[in-house]
């Protein structure tokens, strides 16, 4: 089994990753950054989604372990008192796959097109002014939108800039893209649904530009700057991302940790 691990860089989690290296050179698990085939993220799900991109070109090949350092996440179910349990674990028995959709989204821009995958949201907003976009969704025209942006999310990223923003929370094996406007403003010329709409795997929605505009695109945690933007197709990735599992980590239970704070009995 070979292995990589990303860190978040504090003190703790540079402390933790050195004491996997011991533990898993102790267990015959190999360390190699150019061909891993777990990616162990120690710090929280912003290391993970860093991870993510970091390996992204690998997608089918890999699986993620998420080491959380700081309060549960969602993406990170071990412990930093759990390193040696879970070095016997990936040792000695075979995990469990499991496996998330991504948002495919595609840039068409003045010089051509290109793809990204997120893991949790794409995002876009107005730099300078509010922005002004057509919604199509499958080819047909759905809104005409102006507001401060709009957050398409997987099932995964529900639970973050996406129920801040009141949408549901759906469960990642509803294979599925969440559209939530943020502060969108309707008169006679501009209306909007005002509620987040979900897709399935098979339908697909454009954001089209109206007018000249500065925009502020972010794939999870990279951020860029385009004012070129023509439109964007968001749609269900056909890959997956996968997590290894070695111990039941169901997705009911992070929310209720996550949000509401009850124990199981």
């Amino acid at each position: 089994m070979n292995y990589v691990i990303v860190d978040r860089g504090d003190p703790l989690s540079k402390q933790l990753a050195e004491q996997f290296h011991t533990l898993a050179a102790a267990n015959g698990i190999h360390r190699n950054e150019e061909a891993p085939e777990i990616i162990i993220s120690i710090g929280g799900d912003g290391t993970l989604l860093q991870a993510f991109h970091t390996y992204c070109d690998r997608i089918e090949d890999v699986a993620f372990i998420g080491v959380h350092t700081g309060h549960l996440g969602f993406y990170a179910d071990w412990k930093a008192d759990e390193l040696e349990e879970l070095v016997q674990m990936i040792a000695g028995q075979e995990p469990r796959i499991v496996r998330y959709p991504l948002a495919q989204i595609e840039l068409e821009t003045k010089e051509g097109t290109s793809t990204h995958l997120a893991l949790n949201e794409f995002t876009i907003k107005g730099v300078d002014n509010t922005l002004v976009a057509q919604i199509n969704i499958n080819d047909e025209l759905f809104e005409m939108f102006r507001g401060d942006g709009i957050v398409v999310s997987t099932p995964s990223g529900s639970t973050a800039y996406n129920k801040s923003l009141g949408g549901a929370l759906i469960h990642p094996s509803i294979e599925s893209l969440q559209i939530a406007e943020i502060a969108s403003i309707n008169n006679r010329v501009y209306r909007t649904l005002g509620s987040s709409v979900v897709l399935p795997q098979h339908h697909h929605c454009d954001i089209i530009s109206r007018k000249e505009q500065r925009l502020q695109l972010a794939c999870d945690h990279l951020n860029m700057t385009r004012s070129d933007i023509i439109a964007i197709r968001c749609r269900v990735s056909e890959h997956k991302v996968s997590f290894a599992r070695y111990r039941p980590f169901t997705f009911w239970n992070r929310v209720r940790e996550a949000f509401l704070g009850y124990d199981v009995q």
